[in-house]
């Protein structure tokens, strides 16, 4: 998992609440457990007119005109700015993974699930809440503004406007620490390393007929 460092990035917003992991990426793409590719099925039943399958080629499917996504000034964004309760239904980490595989690195919402909301953590992308008149503003600026973009410091745990607000948000520590350190689970694990090879030696001494 790469370590995640202050960035400024363009934000795209999904004027939606309530948006479940199955619009996030739909049911007929959990086949593949790669952890990449499922950025062109973000969003799917969305981003396109018709109905999408696992290995097709999507760069000749008819695109929804109206999607935020499909927009020009939306599509090298990073922040992805949605209303309450994003990443409800049900558990699934390929949700997370084909946000990021898309390009996001982080999501701004009043809230999210829980399952979702660990998830995401564990695979590298930043979830940050803030109070609904905060997003509230931040649609309207947004909309606003082409190009609008957010200066993201997870150190400080702070976003920075252009207009220079900063805008604090809560994040657990150990989320903020394995985030900056780029730590998911085996990473975590592997930091033991020397202790859990000491243990293994110590195992075959103590206990040899195992192994033979």
């Amino acid at each position: 998992m790469k370590k995640f460092e202050r960035f400024e990035g363009v934000v795209a917003p999904l004027d939606r609440a309530n948006v479940d992991t199955d619009l996030i990426i739909p049911k007929q793409f959990l086949k593949s457990i790669k952890r990449t590719g499922f950025g062109v099925n973000l969003f799917d039943e969305l981003r396109y007119l018709d109905e999408g399958q696992p290995g097709q080629d999507c760069s000749n499917r008819p695109l929804n005109p109206d999607f935020v996504l499909n927009q020009p000034r939306y599509q090298n964004a990073e922040i992805l700015l949605t209303r309450r309760n994003f990443g409800c239904g049900s558990s699934r980490e390929h949700a997370p993974w084909a946000l990021e595989d898309f390009g996001f690195k982080v999501v701004i919402a009043p809230s999210f699930a829980d399952i979702f909301y660990n998830n995401a953590f564990k695979n590298g992308l930043l979830l940050v809440r803030l109070e609904e008149d905060e997003i509230e503003r931040l649609f309207q600026e947004t909309e606003e503004r082409e190009g609008y973009a957010l200066d993201v410091d997870l150190e400080n745990q702070r976003i920075i406007t252009p207009r220079g607000e900063i805008l604090e948000f809560d994040v657990d520590e150990f989320r903020k620490h394995c985030l900056l350190e780029g730590l998911d689970d085996i990473g975590i694990t592997l930091q033991d390393d020397a202790v859990i090879r000491q243990f293994e030696q110590q195992h075959r001494e103590q206990r040899p007929w195992l192994f033979r």
